[in-house]
């Protein structure tokens, strides 16, 4: 059958997420707190792991997001919220 596969990406200011779920279950998320690279899997399924670096991947995804933000954020600040 056919399976959903998620990845999400988000930046702020001050957080961030990256997180990689399949049927609606989570399978590996950054947690950027502690450093690390979290499988939150049950231990009745088949593990599912992620390569070396995923987490330092999601790292720098993340300094390229707030980048993208501020950029952003510069080019619309003299834009009028209504024409």
């Amino acid at each position: 059958g056919l399976h959903v596969d998620l990845s999400i990406d988000g930046c702020s200011d001050s957080d961030g997420e990256k997180m990689y779920s399949l049927d609606g279950e989570e399978l590996w998320f950054a947690d950027f707190i502690n450093h690390r690279g979290v499988e939150p899997q049950p231990s009745f399924i088949d593990h599912i792991s992620y390569v070396e670096g995923a987490y330092d991947n999601a790292v720098a995804n993340q300094q390229i997001c707030k980048q993208n933000l501020k950029t952003i954020r510069e080019a619309m600040k003299d834009i009028p919220l209504e024409n």
